[in-house]
């Protein structure tokens, strides 16, 4: 019986270990909708800011934004601000170099998506 714990929690650490998210700092492109349904596209940089921070900007349609992020688990968070706006994305992290995100902004009603995908 022994064995069996300890080979069950082997088994579940190396799960947890293979299930390890990370995002890389680099270049992605940008795939989204507006709250209004609309799309655009664009690309985004990442730039580790410290061991827990990073930095993201983004270009889409001719305007730039910047913001702090973070990742939590399979959890990628980003504030930004958009021209005079104050905004949140919260991407979930898969396993393909893809960020699968939902944003809001001050002010508005609804949320957007975007798509970040990383450049090889």
């Amino acid at each position: 019986m022994k064995k069996i714990i300890v080979a069950a929690a082997l088994l579940l650490a190396a799960a947890s270990t293979a299930n390890a998210q990370t995002v890389n700092a680099g270049k992605y492109t940008v795939e989204g909708t507006n709250i209004d349904g609309s799309s655009y596209s664009g690309t985004a940089e990442i730039t580790l800011a410290s061991e827990t921070t990073c930095v993201i900007e983004w270009e889409t349609a001719g305007v730039k934004s910047t913001g702090v992020c973070m990742l939590n688990g399979d959890a990628f968070a980003a504030a930004y601000v958009l021209e005079d706006e104050m905004g949140l994305i919260v991407y979930q992290v898969k396993g393909d170099g893809k960020l699968d995100g939902s944003w809001t902004i001050t002010g508005k009603d609804g949320s957007g998506t975007e798509v970040l995908t990383e450049v090889k």
